[in-house]
């Protein structure tokens, strides 16, 4: 059983009078509670998959399913609805909200997305404050706190709705290599407490290693697949 399974997958950008072709016939399939690095230089398309997976854009040609749903005919608030069900996001710059606390960061989802009830919204935001090491600094602003602490409540932020995927572009990026395995670390501990599915893009061959499945692309090309952190998948 695939959580996502792409068959064919075209992306086409046009740039004035010229169309370039972002990915080409791409497909790969990921099955739930997986833990997947997306890897290839700038230009790669790593970015733009990750997009097309999180329905935040539309793929030009091919077929993609996401948690058994064909999101290629959703429109703009069925997409919203889904990613707000399913999908949570991690992003390098962590994208923590100024004025709120860290507890409030992460319940933020769950007023916009979900209107779940005050009860359930504690009992969430507290499970993953202790999960993430973070229940002592839940009323820290994020200017007080560090790059690591935000990622960690990022991390909690992207759970907090249950969701059966959480994708990470370059969520390492801005740490040092120390805190950085110590992010991908908890993030492989919430996928075997939550069984949720992590897909994360990088640059950093360090912290590829630390990916049980990596896919490799290209100039649009989806050129290798490995298992286990480099052992090749025959």
């Amino acid at each position: 059983m695939s959580l996502i399974a792409a068959k064919g997958i075209d992306k086409e950008y046009q740039t004035g009078e010229a169309a370039v072709k972002a990915l080409k016939g791409i497909s790969f399939e990921i099955a739930p509670a997986s833990f997947v690095s997306f890897i290839g230089p700038s230009g790669s398309g790593k970015t733009t998959l990750l997009n097309l997976i999180g329905c935040l854009d539309k793929p030009t040609k091919g077929k993609l399913e996401v948690a058994d749903t064909d999101v290629l005919h959703l429109d703009r608030k069925q997409s919203a609805l889904f990613r707000g069900n399913n999908i949570g996001f991690i992003f390098q710059d962590f994208n923590l909200l100024p004025v709120l606390t860290v507890y409030e960061n992460i319940e933020y989802p769950l007023l916009m997305v979900q209107s779940a009830p005050a009860s359930e919204r504690k009992k969430r935001v507290t499970a993953l404050l202790n999960a993430v090491g973070m229940i002592d600094q839940k009323d820290k602003y994020p200017d007080q706190i560090s790059g690591g602490q935000k990622q960690r409540v990022a991390i909690a932020r992207a759970l907090v709705t249950n969701p059966k995927l959480v994708l990470a572009d370059e969520p390492t990026a801005n740490l040092d290599h120390k805190t950085a395995y110590m992010v991908i670390e908890l993030m492989k501990k919430m996928r075997d407490e939550f069984r949720t599915t992590f897909i994360f893009s990088t640059h950093d061959q360090k912290i590829v290693g630390e990916a049980e499945i990596i896919f490799t692309l290209e100039d649009g090309n989806l050129l290798d697949r490995h298992v286990e952190g480099g052992k090749r998948n025959e």
